[in-house]
């Protein structure tokens, strides 16, 4: 059986990590009136399938890339994430301003990963 590259398997599960880090951290937001022990003990639980996620796809992709290289991976991959749970699940607009930030974020990576 043919087994997934690398950066495929680390790209995947980093994906996968954001968006229950998105939620972990995000979610609460709309349940205002919740006790706060509450929303921290259910963002615990949340959080704990990020690092299942998480320590795997760092672990697999620091065979491909360098540190540096994974973190800005978790970085642009963590703005796209939350851009699109800020739309549609908080209900908020990401106006112009948000978009220029975030592509010079995301410009960043460039250069980490442009070979010079």
């Amino acid at each position: 059986m043919p087994s997934l590259p690398v950066p495929v398997v680390t790209i995947g599960l980093l994906i996968a990590s954001n968006i229950f880090m998105t939620f972990a951290w995000y979610g609460h937001l709309k349940f205002k009136t919740a006790p706060l022990v509450t929303v921290i003990a259910i963002s615990w639980g949340i959080a704990l399938f990020e690092y299942i996620l998480q320590v795997p796809a760092n672990r697999i992709g620091h065979t491909h890339f360098s540190a540096a290289e994974l973190k800005t991976m978790q970085e642009i991959i963590t703005l796209a994430v939350f851009a699109i749970f800020s739309v549609f699940y908080l209900k908020e607009p990401l106006s112009w301003n948000h978009a220029v930030g975030f592509a010079f974020i995301a410009a960043g990576g460039f250069f980490i990963f442009h070979k010079w």
